[in-house]
């Protein structure tokens, strides 16, 4: 698993990797454009929403909605990343803080319109994405929702067939998200696939 330093490193060129992947339709990027464009029309439902963004990266979607007019909220763990996404959205409230630990205080006294994340909340545990999910449901304002876009599954039985595909390439480190054993915690979760090992998850308060 990548630490903050790690990130560091791989922040210059995480666009291109990711953009690499994507455009090969390959294990774990393939649909990645599709998952980014299916949760920006889904924030543009609201006119000026107030939008937390965890684990942002270099700001690839999060930039697109503080174009919109939308106020921007994040946490990530890297400073390289942090600075990147600060030079797109220079008035964004973007806060440094290891997500596994839960939100920084600044974050969790506020209310949001949508809670999203991309490509981030792979690196918990499942019993750790329950705690958080909780935790960042509460931190939404009446009809907001949590929008996740990741690698993710339907069932179980649809990850081990994209894992058996990806051969070597697959990560043992990251934890995907598996959409019917998720609802054990959050019956109303709802699942939409995009590709052979992406989906959008989406949860309202």
């Amino acid at each position: 698993m990548l630490n903050d330093k790690g990130f560091d490193l791989w922040a210059d060129g995480y666009d291109k990797t990711v953009g690499i992947s994507e455009a090969e339709n390959t294990y774990p990027f393939a649909g990645y454009k599709k998952v980014l464009g299916l949760i920006f029309q889904t924030v543009m439902e609201t006119a000026n929403a107030a939008v937390l963004d965890i684990g942002f990266g270099t700001g690839t979607l999060t930039a697109k909605l503080y174009e919109q007019g939308c106020s921007i909220y994040g946490q990530d763990f890297s400073p390289g990343m942090i600075a990147l996404a600060s030079e797109k959205m220079p008035n964004a409230h973007l806060y440094q803080g290891d997500f596994s630990k839960g939100l920084v205080e600044p974050l969790r006294a506020r209310r949001y319109d949508y809670i999203v994340a991309t490509y981030s909340l792979h690196h918990l545990t499942d019993a750790q994405k329950s705690v958080f999910l909780f935790e960042l449901r509460d931190c939404l304002k009446e009809n907001g929702k949590i929008i996740i876009g990741d690698v993710a599954f339907e069932t179980r039985k649809d990850l081990e067939r994209c894992k058996l595909d990806a051969g070597d390439a697959w990560d043992d480190d990251e934890i995907y998200f598996v959409a019917e054993e998720l609802r054990k915690d959050f019956p109303g979760l709802s699942f939409t696939r995009i590709s052979d090992c992406a989906g959008v998850l989406m949860l309202d308060r």
